[in-house]
C-alpha cells in the first residue's frame, strides 16, 4: 500500500521508532509539532511560525535533499500502523563530511524512548549510508530530557556556547555534543 493510501514508507525500523521520507500530507502536523510551546522552548525560539511559511519551507526542504537529510519519525509500536511522531534532520556539510543533527517529537511521543531510538537510527543512517565522519548538535543546557536522550544515543559533550540561547525568556548556554562512527554504541540496522 502506498503512503497516499495511508500506509507509510519506513526506510529503517527499530523496536520503537522508524524513519521514513518527509510527506507533503503531513506538513500541517509538522507545523503543529514545531509550534507547540515545548518545541519552541527547546529550539530557543521566541515566536511561532505560520502554516503558510512552513508550507513554503517544506518545498525548500525537499528541493535541498542533497544537503538536508530529513526524516519523518514514526512510532512503530502504534497499532495497527506506525504513527507519525516527529522529525529528524541531518544538515550536511559535504566539504568536510559532517552534519548537524536536529530532532523534534510530537508532545504525545515524548518520554517513551522514541527520541533516543530515532536519534540512534539517524546516526546509523548518517554514518553507514551517508558516510559522514562526524555528527554534532547543539542543545540548550536546561533541556535535560534532550541531553539524556542524546547521551543515551551515543553523543558526547564537545563544548559550550556561553549565553547563546534562551530558555523561558532567560539567556542560557548551549551545549555542543558530537558523535563519531567509532563512538556509535549500537549495531547497524543496515546489512549487505
Amino acid at each position: 500500500m502506498s503512503e497516499s493510501a495511508g500506509k507509510p514508507v519506513i526506510w529503517v525500523r527499530g523496536k520503537r521508532a522508524g524513519l521514513g521520507p518527509l510527506r507533503a500530507d503531513l506538513v500541517p502536523r509538522y507545523w503543529e509539532w514545531e509550534n507547540e510551546p515545548g518545541a519552541i522552548l527547546g529550539y530557543g525560539r521566541q515566536v511561532p511560525d505560520s502554516l503558510e511559511n512552513r508550507t513554503d519551507g517544506y518545498g525548500h526542504q525537499v528541493r535541498s535533499a542533497l544537503t538536508q537529510l530529513r526524516f519523518t519519525v514514526y512510532d512503530t509500536q502504534a497499532e495497527p500502523d506506525p504513527e507519525p511522531a516527529g522529525l529528524a534532520t541531518l544538515l550536511i556539510d559535504h566539504q568536510v563530511r559532517t552534519a548537524e543533527f536536529l530532532i523534534l517529537l510530537a508532545p504525545a511521543a515524548r518520554g517513551r524512548g522514541l527520541a533516543t531510538e530515532a536519534t540512534q537510527l539517524t546516526i546509523d543512517y548518517g554514518f553507514r549510508i551517508t558516510a559522514l565522519r562526524m555528527i554534532w548538535l547543539k542543545v540548550l543546557e536546561p533541556n535535560t530530557p534532550g541531553i539524556r536522550a542524546y547521551t543515551a544515543a551515543g553523543f558526547k559533550p564537545a563544548g559550550r556556547l556561553r549565553q547563546s540561547g534562551y530558555w523561558l525568556g532567560q539567556p542560557c548556554d548551549e551545549l555542543i555534543m558530537d558523535a563519531l562512527p567509532e563512538d556509535y554504541p549500537g549495531a547497524s540496522h543496515f546489512t549487505a
